[in-house]
């Protein structure tokens, strides 16, 4: 399969669509709890990419794409880490003997992709491999559907995938979490951060809202808080939920940004 560039244009599509996106209600459970599990294993994952130049949060989501967080399962692919992977790449790891530890097969499976130091992991960047790892198929072949690997359990996949190697099905919907949508949850609760961030536009002007814990009542004022929320996450390595909540945690970034609370939030006394 042809490999994508990473383009002007396609960076710029990452940026967008992860400053965009929103978890489905009805999934919102599960990703928080996938995302306590990578957590509960960041040791694990950091031992592992700091020491070939890989942020632990990119082997995280792989993990749970691949293994779906089994540590008995092969990052390749996720077949059993009891003998060398069978389907594509077959035959890893190529050195040692089954059966391989966990690391040593997360191990291989990076470097058989190239994965270090020298890769750009910025935002953007991150989105990319992220994409790669899975393949290209839905940008080539399928463009109407944004990949599940990265967007599944967001407002921006519905429905559309791979059932099998070259199989594909317009209803067939993916169950799992996102990678992008994962990492844009990481990032929402200042659990990771990215090496770069979009610069913010600098006609932006935010919309103040009163500081409340509860959605407001006049859609007016909910429209106001969710583009004071969009707003906010323009800025470098600031992300909050656009909820149309201006609660604790969307004063607290306005406060990062310009120095002082929303009005009536309790700890500006």
């Amino acid at each position: 399969m042809a490999k994508v560039q990473f383009t002007e244009n396609l960076k710029e599509e990452y940026e967008y669509l992860f400053n965009t996106c929103l978890i489905r209600p009805e999934r919102a459970d599960l990703v928080d709890q996938t995302v306590d599990s990578l957590l509960a294993n960041q040791a694990r994952y950091d031992a592992v990419g700091h020491s070939m130049g890989v942020p632990w949060f990119f082997v995280a989501a792989i993990h749970n794409m691949e293994s779906s967080l089994s540590f008995m399962k092969h990052l390749h692919n996720g077949d059993p880490l009891t003998r060398r992977t069978i389907q594509v790449p077959a035959g890893r790891p190529k050195d040692g003997n089954p059966p391989f530890t966990w690391e040593q097969s997360a191990q291989d499976a990076l470097s058989l992709r190239g994965l270090g130091a020298g890769i750009d992991w910025s935002l953007a960047g991150t989105m990319y491999q992220l994409e790669g790892y899975n393949g290209w198929g839905y940008r080539l072949y399928h463009p109407h559907v944004l990949s599940p690997y990265l967007w599944c359990s967001s407002t921006h996949y519905t429905s559309g995938k791979y059932v099998a190697d070259g199989t594909w099905s317009d209803t067939a919907v993916s169950k799992q979490c996102g990678s992008a949508v994962l990492l844009r949850r990481m990032a929402e609760n200042h659990q990771i951060e990215f090496t770069d961030q979009p610069k913010p536009d600098e006609r932006a002007e935010p919309m103040i809202v009163s500081y409340s814990m509860k959605k407001p009542r006049n859609p007016a004022m909910i429209s106001r808080a969710e583009d004071l929320q969009r707003w906010i996450n323009t800025f470098p390595g600031i992300f909050v939920k656009v909820d149309g909540i201006p609660g604790d945690r969307t004063s607290e970034a306005y406060r990062q940004i310009t120095g002082s609370y929303l009005p009536g939030d309790p700890r500006s006394a």
